[in-house]
C-alpha cells in the first residue's frame, strides 16, 4: 500500500515555511529578482523529453524551489508515483488502480493489477485497432452499399469526446485529408444535425464511445445516428454492422444496438475517461493519422511517464509545474491558470485541460474523507495566441486578479509561410516579458504621454508565467505535452491529499435529470415535488414547448 502523510496539508513543516516565505514577495518583484541575479533566466529552467521549460518569470527564488520540493517529499509524492506505476489502488473512493500509464507501456514492460499483467491486453486492443484502422484507411472496409467509408463521426461525451477532438485538431496536419472527421457530444440535437447534414450515410462510419453503453447523451445521439443511417439506407437493419463500431465493455448492450461485437474495442476500469485518449477511445485518432503515428504519440506519452517516474523533483517538469500551480493557488490566492498555446492546431488543448484538471482536482475532501484545509483545483482556461491578445489579455496585464500563464510554442512550424512563425513566437516572448516587467509611470511619461493618461498606460508587471518550448508539434510531442499536464495534475492532487481519479461531482445533476425527464415528457401534468423554483421552471417549459 502507498504511503500518505499523516499530517494535514497546512500542518506540514514545509507548508508553514512557505507561508512565512511567501511574504518576501510583498517586497520583491520579478524585476528586482532579475536585477539581483543576471543568470536567473538561465538557472531557473529545466529540459527533458524534448521540452524546455523556462520558469524564471515566476515569483520564486531558489529557496522557494527548495521548500516546494520539501513539501513534495513531506506529501509522499515519490511513494504515490511509485504506487501508481505499481498498479496499487490509489483511486480510494472507487478502489481502483490508476493506470493510464499502462496504455502507452511498450511490449515487454510488466504492470500488474490484482496479480495480472495488463500490458499484453493493452497491446491486443491496439493491434485490433490498427487492423481496423488500416482497413478503413485503405478502403478495404466497405459500407452497406459497397461504398468506401469517407466520413468518421465519433459519438461520446467528456473524455470520450474531448480527447479525440483535441487530438484530431492537434494532429490534423498528419491526418488523412481525403476523409472527414467529426465529433458529436452534446445532447442538444443541433450538434448531431450539423455534424451529419452534408454527409452521405452510405459513406459514414459512427464510433460510439461509452464504457457502459449507457451514458444518456451518448446513447441518445447514437440512436439518432442509427435512425439517420437507416432512413438514408432504406431501413435495412443489416446496415448497422457496417456503419457502427463501439468503444465499450458492455457486449450485451452493444449487440442489442446492432453492432457486431467483433467490432467492439474495450478498455478497463483503471482508465478514467479524462485519461483515456490513448486507449480505444482514440480509435478516431488512429483512423485519422494512421497506426504508426498513433504509436509515435504513445511513445511520447511513455517518454514523459518515465521522466516523471525517475527524475529528481527539482528537475522534474510535471512536478515543477504542479508545485508552481499549488504555490499560486494556495499562497497567492490565484484562482485560475491560463494555458495559451501559440499554435493553431492546439486550439482545443485548453478545453481538454479543463476536464483533465478540474474534474481531477475539484475536490473538497481528502483521501480519508476529511474536509480539505486549503484551496484545491484552480480553474484552467485559455485560447490560442495571438487571438487572446486581442481579447482577455487585457485582464491578465492590467486587471486586479493574479493569473499565472503557461505559454506553449514551438521552434518550428508545420506550415512555413513567410514571416508568420517569427511574428508568432515574438509575441510569446514579448507577452511573457511584458507580464513580468510591465511598464512604469516614468517610462510612460518619457514617451510624451499626457499626464492624465499615464495611470491608464502603466503596466504593474510582476505577473508570473511559464514558457514551454519544443521543436515541432508532432504526434510524439503531443503525447509528451498531455502527459506533462496529466502528471502535473497528479502532483497537485498529492500535495492536497485528494483523490484526483474519481469524479462523483458529475453524478448528482445527471441523477436529478433522470427524474425530471418524465416530468417534461408526460402527456398529463405531473405532480411536482421539487423546490418552488424548479417546479415553476418545469411548468413554464411544459406550457411553452
Amino acid at each position: 500500500m502507498f504511503s500518505t502523510s499523516s499530517l494535514a496539508t497546512t500542518q506540514r513543516p514545509a507548508w508553514k515555511a512557505l507561508q512565512a516565505h511567501s511574504s518576501l514577495f510583498n517586497e520583491k518583484s520579478l524585476k528586482q529578482l532579475f536585477a539581483e541575479d543576471s543568470q536567473r533566466g538561465e538557472k531557473l529552467t529545466a529540459e527533458a523529453a524534448g521540452i524546455f521549460l523556462d520558469y524564471s518569470k515566476n515569483r520564486i527564488t531558489e529557496e522557494t524551489l527548495s521548500l516546494l520540493c520539501q513539501l513534495a517529499q513531506e506529501s509522499c509524492l515519490r511513494d504515490r508515483i511509485d504506487a501508481m506505476f505499481h498498479g496499487d489502488k490509489i483511486n480510494i473512493s472507487e478502489n481502483r488502480a490508476v493506470l493510464h500509464i499502462a496504455l502507452r507501456a511498450p511490449k515487454g514492460q510488466k504492470i500488474m493489477v490484482d496479480g495480472k499483467d495488463v500490458v499484453p491486453e493493452v497491446h491486443e486492443v491496439l493491434e485490433r485497432m490498427s487492423t481496423f484502422s488500416n482497413r478503413i484507411r485503405s478502403g478495404e472496409w466497405k459500407g452497406h452499399t459497397g461504398k468506401r467509408i469517407k466520413n468518421v463521426i465519433n459519438i461520446g461525451i467528456g473524455g470520450s469526446d474531448l480527447g479525440p477532438v483535441m487530438a484530431y485538431e492537434a494532429l490534423r496536419h498528419y491526418s488523412e485529408r481525403s476523409m472527414t472527421f467529426r465529433f458529436v457530444s452534446n445532447v442538444d440535437s443541433t450538434d448531431f444535425v450539423e455534424a451529419t447534414r452534408d454527409l452521405d450515410p452510405s459513406e459514414t462510419l459512427f464510433i460510439v464511445s461509452s464504457k457502459t453503453f449507457g451514458t444518456l447523451e451518448t446513447l441518445t445521439n447514437a440512436h439518432s445516428a442509427r435512425d439517420w443511417l437507416l432512413t438514408g439506407l432504406g431501413g435495412d437493419e443489416k446496415a448497422i454492422a457496417k456503419h457502427f463500431v463501439a468503444v465499450s465493455t458492455n457486449a450485451e448492450k452493444v449487440s442489442a444496438f446492432g453492432i457486431d461485437t467483433q467490432n467492439m474495442f474495450g478498455f478497463w476500469d483503471w482508465v478514467g475517461g479524462r485519461y483515456s485518449m490513448d486507449s480505444a477511445i482514440g480509435l478516431s485518432t488512429m483512423i485519422a493519422i494512421g497506426p504508426d503515428q498513433f504509436q509515435e504519440m504513445l511513445a511520447g506519452f511513455h517518454e514523459m511517464d518515465e521522466h516523471f517516474r525517475t527524475a529528481p523533483f527539482e528537475k522534474n517538469l510535471p512536478v515543477l509545474m504542479g508545485l508552481l500551480a499549488v504555490w499560486y493557488n494556495d499562497f497567492f490566492d490565484a484562482q485560475t491558470v491560463a494555458v495559451l498555446p501559440y499554435d493553431q492546431y492546439l486550439k482545443r488543448f485548453p478545453a481538454y485541460l479543463q476536464q483533465l484538471t478540474m474534474e481531477s482536482n475539484g475536490k473538497h475532501v481528502t483521501l480519508d474523507g476529511k474536509k480539505v484545509d486549503t484551496q484545491t483545483g484552480p480553474i484552467y482556461w485559455g485560447e490560442p495566441g495571438t487571438n487572446g491578445q486581442h481579447s482577455f489579455y487585457q485582464l491578465i496585464h492590467q486587471g486586479t486578479r493574479l493569473i499565472p500563464c503557461d505559454f506553449i510554442t514551438f521552434y518550428k512550424t508545420l506550415n512555413p509561410l513567410g514571416r508568420h512563425h517569427d511574428l508568432l513566437v515574438s509575441n510569446v516572448f514579448a507577452q511573457a516579458e511584458a507580464l513580468a516587467f510591465g511598464k512604469t509611470a516614468e517610462q510612460v511619461r518619457a514617451e510624451g504621454t499626457p499626464e492624465k493618461l499615464i495611470p491608464h498606460r502603466v503596466f504593474e508587471g510582476n505577473r508570473p508565467s511559464n514558457v514551454i518550448l519544443a521543436d515541432v508539434l508532432s504526434p510524439k510531442m503531443l503525447g509528451k505535452l498531455v502527459a506533462l499536464y496529466e502528471h502535473s495534475v497528479f502532483t497537485q492532487g498529492t500535495i492536497w491529499h485528494i483523490d484526483s481519479f474519481d469524479q462523483w461531482g458529475v453524478e448528482l445533476g445527471k441523477v436529478l435529470a433522470q427524474a425530471i425527464i418524465p416530468e417534461l415528457e408526460s402527456p398529463t401534468a405531473p405532480e411536482l415535488k421539487h423546490d418552488s423554483s424548479t417546479n415553476h421552471l418545469i411548468s413554464l417549459y411544459r406550457k411553452k414547448k
